[in-house]
């Protein structure tokens, strides 16, 4: 995709090409992310039978967001954050009877595609997180999760799939970018029994325009 958006790029420089990379330098954003997520698990064959039990539990979203315009209507967006992920069942639930609420602590980090429609844009991307730590709380106990190859252990590392949309506006001169995006996690990370995250998260991120776009300096070099 990337190859082909410079070759694009390449065939409409000419005449006017200031103003294209004029453009293309309002495309490259640093964004802060501060959120609050609402986040919950989905449990494979046995979440249909858990949907009347499951709640989503909130946690906070911190982290950067780094948009580089590859051409004015492609970027490629990095980003890293701590995030709080987790769900709850409430009791007498098929799975735990008791009610049970998870917490995972962990560094995420999408790399993803994103393309603009004026103040519009989707996007969609591979996603990998790596869980610092967990809880298990039961009963009014809380205990830390472990993470090793024993039965009733989770898994570290987290890949998954995020997609979405978004629209960029102005906030007393200041860029503020609304974003709402699915991630549809592909690892199971439970040793016990099936369980993804997956859930969608609404944000604001608040933008800074980025001087320099690291794809000018590849095309320059």
């Amino acid at each position: 995709m990337i190859i082909l958006a410079g070759n694009t790029y390449g065939q409409i420089e000419g005449p006017g090409s200031d103003k294209i990379k004029n453009d293309q330098v309002t495309r490259t954003y640093l964004d802060l992310l501060l959120n609050v997520v609402s986040t919950n698990f989905n449990y494979g064959k046995s979440n249909n039978s858990l949907a009347d039990y499951k709640k989503s539990t909130f946690g906070a979203q911190v982290g950067a967001s780094f948009q580089a315009g590859i051409t004015p209507k492609v970027s490629l967006v990095s980003e890293l954050y701590f995030i709080m992920k987790g769900g709850e069942l409430h009791a007498n639930n098929p799975l735990t009877t008791n009610k049970t609420t998870l917490r995972f602590y962990a560094l995420e980090l999408p790399v993803l595609a994103r393309f603009h429609f004026g103040k519009f844009y989707a996007n969609a991307g591979p996603s990998i997180a790596y869980n610092l730590y967990g809880t298990r709380k039961m009963e009014g106990s809380t205990k830390a999760l472990s993470f090793n190859n024993s039965s009733e252990a989770f898994k570290r590392v987290d890949a998954g799939i995020q997609m979405g949309a978004g629209y960029r506006f102005k906030v007393k001169q200041k860029s503020v970018v609304l974003d709402v995006r699915y991630t549809y996690g592909l690892t199971n990370i439970s040793n016990e029994q099936e369980m993804y995250n997956r859930y969608l998260n609404i944000s604001l991120h608040f933008s800074k325009p980025w001087k320099t776009n690291p794809f000018e300096k590849i095309k320059k070099s």
